[in-house]
């Protein structure tokens, strides 16, 4: 990537600095907000299914690695969770519909649906850089311009279209859970 220097507008400064702030938040399951946010989680992709415990063999059907999905946020951290449960609130359809492997050509082990959205958030801070003070490559000063509309969301949002994407290609190269990494 080609280094380039970009002058933020004052909201794009602020809300580059918000979500570097959700960035540094970590998973902690001692925190009530984040064990809200996980129940959250499993009601808005369950609605009707009832929540055995934070930590239980249903998670594993969700696609988390095993009973606590605490294990999984690792490097990602609570954004990682911030977004799942963005993208199963506001775009419920297609998540139900990832979730549950309704399109195209499905391998019978598939990649690890939640395990796969904490990966995904991963990924864009990587690619974004997101922990440099100001845009230093063309794909993180195109998406400080989306910080700069009206929708303050922009990461979430792209979080989303992101998982579409990357779902996608899995189907499309025929892939299974041995190609997951």
């Amino acid at each position: 990537y080609e280094r380039i220097c970009v002058n933020l507008t004052p909201v794009q400064e602020q809300r580059l600095q918000r979500l570097r702030h959700r960035m540094k938040v970590y998973f902690d399951h001692s925190r009530r907000d984040h064990q809200e946010a996980l129940r959250a989680l499993w009601y808005a992709t369950y609605p009707d299914q009832e929540l055995e415990g934070l930590v239980s063999e249903q998670w594993k059907d969700m696609g988390w690695q095993g009973r606590d999905p605490s294990t999984d946020f690792r490097g990602a951290g609570f954004i990682s969770l911030e977004n799942l449960l963005f993208f199963a609130k506001t775009f419920s359809a297609s998540f139900q519909r990832l979730l549950q492997k309704q399109s195209g050509n499905r391998a019978t082990w598939e990649y690890p649906f939640a395990v796969a959205g904490v990966n995904i958030t991963f990924m864009i801070m990587q690619m974004l850089d997101l922990q440099s003070t100001k845009p230093r490559t063309f794909v993180k000063a195109v998406f400080v311009q989306m910080l700069s509309a009206e929708d303050e969301w922009a990461f979430d949002l792209l979080y989303c279209v992101a998982f579409l994407v990357m779902d996608k290609q899995w189907v499309e190269k025929n892939a299974s859970y041995m190609d997951f990494n």
